[in-house]
């Protein structure tokens, strides 16, 4: 009878290990799902980045050269 007790018990707890597994497992999942979108989150911003500093040179060298045009008429 003691046997089937401390089976018992011990059959609580793995299933209880297992449960936590489980959970576990799921977690995992959605967390690797989630990086994976933040990962094309912080690309997309990246690129949007890059393009807004680029085009910011672009509009620095524009500024520029109306300078150099406002300058060689007043001489």
């Amino acid at each position: 009878m003691d046997e089937e007790t401390i089976i018992d018990k011990l059959s609580d707890k793995v299933s209880q290990v297992l449960q936590q597994y489980d959970s576990l497992k799921g977690e995992c999942a959605m967390m690797r799902t989630e990086l994976m979108t933040l990962k094309a989150e912080r690309e997309l911003k990246d690129k949007e980045i890059e393009r807004l500093t680029e085009e910011n040179v672009m509009k620095d060298l524009e500024i520029e050269e109306i300078i150099t045009k406002i300058e060689n008429i007043l001489g």
